[in-house]
């Protein structure tokens, strides 16, 4: 869905129409972008539980009205007591209870609600929480999820009884009751992030996953804080991109664009240049899984990944071989992104999830609160900055995006997409930007992603979405990339969201591969 630029005031897109409607729902009753942001992102927590929830981690870009840009990261660590010499495995776990980290999305909301929201806290649930005490049809993204035959969910004791009743999982257009979770977010409403943090709700949450063998405490919970920063800033064309800080892959994004811009890649990702646009995203990603951790375990700063000297080196490595996929799979199911805007200045770039379909497959019952499995991203590799510790911040996958030109701000960006956001990003921005298209042609054009192969020694391989045009096909093949088509829609080439603003308002576009909407008014 799109709507034009001229005379809008307001504009807010997200992957779920009741999301998409609340955040609407705000604007009209006289907040601004970072209100409708929270009330989108809340609602998500019930439209969307198997990609975000009160037990996951949130990243946001926050543009004031003066121009100043805040880079908010409310992701968690791991568990104090987290042992790495009891996992008896070649890679970290993916389900269960050792993956799950400290929720930073309850934090995130309330600093972004402190940053200069208008309306009252409270407002920013009501929509949820009906939702979750009556009931909301079931999407389309989350009974893919619930169907796939090789999803443990319906075993586990609190997603079960929800969403696979008598055992069989709930389709499409079937209406789901959340109480429990309801409770919670009620709680949260009337008693602010402590009641998670420190509180009733977060002891019952820890309880609950102690019991299944997690070693989070309520003091891992108690001693989180969300950071604001100053974002990492990198020209593109006429633009600069802002993305997060390390322990976010945002740097990826501005490796992508500059690699381009030096190699002198034509950036349409339709173009006869797809193949070595592709090389570049293989290239940046490849980059990142070696040094991108926690801050403070990082051994190259930002600064120096983004240098000059730097990107000449992995200019070099480009135009040798074509480079060998590093990229991690696409989970089914994994994030959600939404943009927000407003004529008064504000801006928002909001990502929070919980990693995997239902995170860490763990839904604690007493509470309704799926645990996110972010200390997936960890590595067990010995000396690795990202190696497995107590404490630590994973490498983690969100990362939104604001870009500016020479009048201010330009375009809000967003996608879901997991390690393959630095690439959809980077497509979307070069529809919009280089071809020219609307803020909805760019998000719903046809994509191309790249991943590692499996097995290792495959070779590298291409999601190619139908619709991608044969010159592009045939680059990606020259360039040593196995393709593989992907039917047309479909969410493992991600869903993106997109506002580009313009001297009459704003024009936002939300991607079909997701259940939601655009709108603006």
């Amino acid at each position: 869905m799109e709507l034009g630029a001229k005379g809008s005031s307001w504009a807010i897109s997200t992957p779920h129409t009741a999301a998409t409607v609340a955040g609407a729902a705000a604007f009209e009753r006289g907040g601004n972008a970072l209100d409708a942001a929270l009330h989108a992102a809340v609602t998500l927590t019930v439209a969307y539980p198997h990609m975000c929830g009160v037990g996951g981690d949130l990243f946001a870009l926050i543009q004031r009205p003066d121009g100043e840009v805040l880079a908010l990261n409310s992701s968690g660590r791991s568990p104090r007591d987290a042992d790495p010499a009891g996992i008896h495995a070649a890679e970290m776990p993916v389900r269960g209870p050792m993956p799950i980290t400290v929720p930073g999305a309850v934090a995130g909301w309330h600093e972004l609600h402190m940053n200069g929201a208008l309306l009252p806290w409270t407002d920013a649930f009501a929509t949820a929480t009906s939702l979750a005490f009556d009931g909301l049809e079931v999407s389309r993204s989350l009974a893919d999820i619930l169907a796939d035959p090789d999803a443990p969910h319906a075993g586990d004791p609190g997603l079960g009884p929800i969403f696979y009743p008598h055992g069989i999982p709930a389709p499409a257009g079937a209406r789901v009751v959340q109480s429990a979770l309801g409770a919670t977010l009620e709680a949260l409403a009337h008693g602010g992030p402590d009641v998670l943090y420190a509180g009733e709700v977060g002891r019952a949450y820890v309880a609950g996953l102690r019991e299944r063998g997690c070693p989070i405490t309520i003091e891992d919970l108690s001693a989180h804080r969300p950071a604001v920063l100053a974002p990492l800033r990198a020209p593109f064309r006429e633009l600069h991109v802002s993305v997060v800080p390390p322990n976010s892959q945002g740097f990826t994004l501005l490796e992508i664009l500059a690699l381009v811009e030096r190699l002198g890649v034509d950036a349409d990702p339709h173009g006869p240049d797809a193949g070595m646009f592709a090389r570049v995203v293989a290239a940046a990603a490849r980059d990142r899984d070696r040094h991108l951790a926690d801050p403070d375990a990082m051994v190259l700063h930002p600064s120096t990944l983004l240098d000059d000297g730097h990107l000449a080196g992995i200019a070099d490595e480009i135009r040798g071989a074509a480079p060998p996929v590093t990229s991690r799979g696409m989970p089914r199911g994994d994030t959600v992104a939404l943009v927000a805007a407003d004529a008064a200045g504000w801006a928002v770039s909001l990502i929070q999830s919980v990693f995997w379909d239902f995170g860490s497959g763990i839904d604690e019952p007493a509470t309704g609160i799926v645990a996110q499995n972010r200390g997936a991203c960890f590595t067990l590799e010995p000396g690795h900055p990202n190696a497995f510790a107590p404490g630590k911040l994973p490498a983690h996958t969100l990362m939104p995006a604001l870009l500016h030109d020479e009048h201010g701000l330009a375009l809000v960006a967003g996608t879901m997409g997991g390690y393959g956001q630095p690439q959809i990003n980077a497509q979307t921005i070069a529809h919009a930007v280089v071809r020219g298209r609307s803020a909805a042609e760019a998000v719903a054009a046809p994509r191309w992603r790249v991943e590692r192969p499996e097995p290792e020694d495959a070779g590298a391989r291409a999601l190619v979405e139908t619709g991608v045009p044969s010159v592009a096909r045939d680059a990606l093949a020259a360039a040593g990339f196995t393709t593989e088509p992907v039917a047309p829609r479909r969410e493992e080439l991600g869903h993106a969201h997109l506002i580009r603003v313009g001297p009459g308002g704003f024009e936002v576009g939300s991607d079909p591969r997701a259940d939601g909407g655009a709108l603006a008014g």
